[in-house]
């Protein structure tokens, strides 16, 4: 495991944290002395999201003319009467 001085971890530390939350963890030393652990969290157990899809199934109706409803109105909006 690397050891780095007290001096280079503040002059580096954004550099260091990050190659330490990429799995590379350090020793922070004072005067030779190691003082600290640096080592990356465990990454969180996320939950998936239940699945939306298909969660009103039963609940709704599509109408066959579904791709046609309402047509004539539409026209009429972009093309005026005919």
């Amino acid at each position: 495991m690397r050891i780095v001085n007290i001096h280079e971890a503040k002059t580096h530390l954004s550099r260091l944290v990050e190659q330490a939350a990429g799995g590379e963890p350090f020793v922070i030393a004072k005067a030779g002395k190691p003082l600290v652990r640096v080592v990356p969290l465990e990454e969180p157990v996320v939950k998936p999201a239940p699945s939306r899809f298909g969660f009103l199934r039963g609940h709704l109706k599509v109408p066959d003319d579904f791709d046609t409803m309402g047509q004539d109105e539409i026209e009429k909006m972009f093309y005026g009467e005919k």
